[in-house]
């Protein structure tokens, strides 16, 4: 099992205390994405320097809209970078319109990658509250077909949810994403930006977190699939030293 942790590089400092965290805790995670929040100061390709890459995948999010195709800057990131995986996304819009982006399309930027790095793992997202099942289900497969070789999830809030989707994507090829919900305030963020649904058992509370990443945990260990955890403004310790020892259990 692939046990991904995403590290948002708010500052130089607490990228590497969250890395810190990682070697210090979380023996089982094996690979590190970090997202290319454009208001943060690091840009996710310079992650790398806070990474061991003998020991962790490193992951950076690439936004597609960044990248003005004939340019092939994103060809010169990766091979100054040395990258041998991306996760390509759309890309939100900049929240200073200074920003120059592109009318870029996922699948064109993917199979542009693919077509110039035949060896690197592309990696892309999905979202289940984006749309209906059988939409985000086709958008899916078109990033397969261009080139993608895994999908990670948005948050799943709902096993049901997740087993949905686990009806028909191929499970060593998913990472199902899980984060933590623990405040009000959290909950009705998602689900006013995300349109999330959270289910009738919901709570925000660390137990009901924990008792949930334990089914996706073994979910996971059950079929061969991968899990992409975002911590977003929690306890570490908290949330994770339960769950450490859940995924201590489980993965062999």
């Amino acid at each position: 099992m692939k046990v991904s942790f995403e590290v948002v590089p708010r500052t130089e400092e607490a990228t590497q205390e969250q890395i810190d965290f990682i070697n210090k805790a979380l023996p089982q995670v094996n690979t590190i994405n970090i997202p290319d929040l454009l208001r943060l100061p690091i840009r996710s390709w310079e992650g790398n320097r806070f990474i061991d890459r003998s020991k962790f995948d490193f992951i950076p999010h690439i936004r597609a809209i960044d990248f003005n195709r004939p340019e092939k800057r994103l060809q010169k990131l990766i091979h100054a970078y040395e990258l041998d995986k991306v996760l390509i996304v759309s890309g939100d819009p900049p929240p200073d319109m200074s920003h120059r982006v592109y009318d870029t399309d996922v699948i064109d930027l993917i199979r542009d990658i693919r077509n110039d790095f035949p060896d690197i793992d592309i990696y892309c997202g999905f979202d289940p509250y984006r749309s209906s099942v059988k939409q985000e289900k086709e958008y899916i497969f078109k990033k397969f077909d261009a080139g993608c070789d895994y999908v990670l999830s948005q948050p799943f809030f709902d096993l049901r949810l997740l087993e949905v989707y686990s009806d028909f994507l191929p499970p060593e090829k998913t990472f199902w994403g899980v984060s933590p919900v623990v405040t009000e305030k959290s909950q009705a963020y998602w689900e006013r930006m995300n349109h999330v649904v959270f289910p009738e058992s919901f709570d925000c509370s660390y137990q009901w977190n924990i008792d949930f990443t334990t089914q996706v945990l073994k979910h996971c260990a059950k079929t061969g699939s991968h899990v992409y955890f975002m911590p977003i403004r929690i306890d570490l310790e908290r949330y994770f030293g339960p769950v450490s020892k859940v995924m201590s259990d489980i993965i062999v």
